[in-house]
């Protein structure tokens, strides 16, 4: 699960006179959250209300799967949906579209494997693929949540300062951590519901709870230090903003300006002489103007 907030100058993440206020909501939308699952988590540990647990998660992973989603249309939206600026800027394609990509669907399995937890609940434990099923995907979710997390890791910044990438790791530390806990705690979860009796225990099982207790915290405090980063960022000057690499840059400048580019920025680099070169036509018209003067 990651909330990720980039130093990009080029960030969309709502109208242009409200952007900031957006992102602003975007950034409180996850560690509320957060929030939710810490205390959806507390209220699993007390066994009478386990489903009323279950119920507050699917809550909470829908606000984190929400918050994804607009993280990947705001990052698209800030380059112009030009998705073929992966090709210039591999960050670009890694971390600002892959990393929420794969969150969002992480967010999705997650969901799904605690809904059939809860419908095996109600129907009396009676369907061992359904409970095999939904035990599955809490695996299947942290791992998609533990490799955005490590995608998210790629992401370097050049022009901020080092406050800044301290925030950064703040928030990628605590993410990557609470991912790996939610998938050694889908392990064990899976472990003990298949060999515990007890009734409570057939749906999950108490070690995952911990896990998730633990991992929803550090989800807290990565989206506590993500609001603070997030305020840092919106101080910054714009010309200490990041920008795309590899030409990305100079080539959304032009789409912004309805020029075409023909010639690329790397193909002007490798090829210097070609621009200081003098058409053919110019040069005829040198030769008779140069001609016609040595005649008179």
């Amino acid at each position: 699960m990651v909330k990720l907030a980039t130093a990009r100058e080029s960030r969309a993440y709502g109208p242009r006179r409200s952007r900031n206020r957006w992102e602003y909501i975007n950034a409180g939308l996850y560690l509320f959250a957060a929030f939710i699952l810490v205390i959806a988590f507390v209220v699993l540990h007390s066994l009478p209300e386990f489903k009323q647990g279950l119920v507050l998660l699917l809550i909470g992973i829908v606000f984190v799967a929400l918050v994804n989603a607009h993280d990947l249309f705001a990052h698209i939206a800030g380059v112009d949906y030009c998705i073929a600026l992966v090709g210039l800027d591999v960050q670009l394609g890694l971390v600002e579209f892959t990393a929420p990509l794969v969150h969002l669907v992480g967010s999705i399995l997650m969901f799904l494997g605690i809904l059939f937890l809860l419908i095996q609940s109600k129907r009396g434990y009676s369907s061992h693929k359904l409970k095999s099923s939904g035990l599955s995907m809490l695996i299947t979710g942290p791992v998609f949540w533990l490799l955005g997390s490590v995608l998210d890791l790629c992401q370097i910044y050049e022009r901020a300062d080092g406050h800044v990438q301290i925030l950064q790791k703040g928030v990628q530390i605590p993410l990557l951590m609470g991912s790996l806990l939610f998938l050694v705690g889908g392990v064990f979860d899976r472990h003990d519901v298949f060999m515990s009796k007890h009734q409570v225990f057939r749906v999950m099982g108490r070690n995952w709870i911990w896990f998730g207790i633990a991992g929803s915290l550090l989800f807290f405090l990565g989206g506590l230090m993500n609001v603070v980063k997030v305020f840092k960022i919106q101080q910054m000057d714009g010309m200490r903003l990041e920008k795309l690499r590899g030409g990305a840059q100079e080539r959304l400048r032009q789409r912004r300006e309805g020029q075409a580019p023909l010639i690329s920025e790397d193909d002007r680099r490798r090829n210097p002489r070609e621009e200081t070169r003098p058409a053919p036509s110019q040069v005829a018209q040198e030769d008779v103007v140069f001609g016609t003067g040595s005649k008179t």
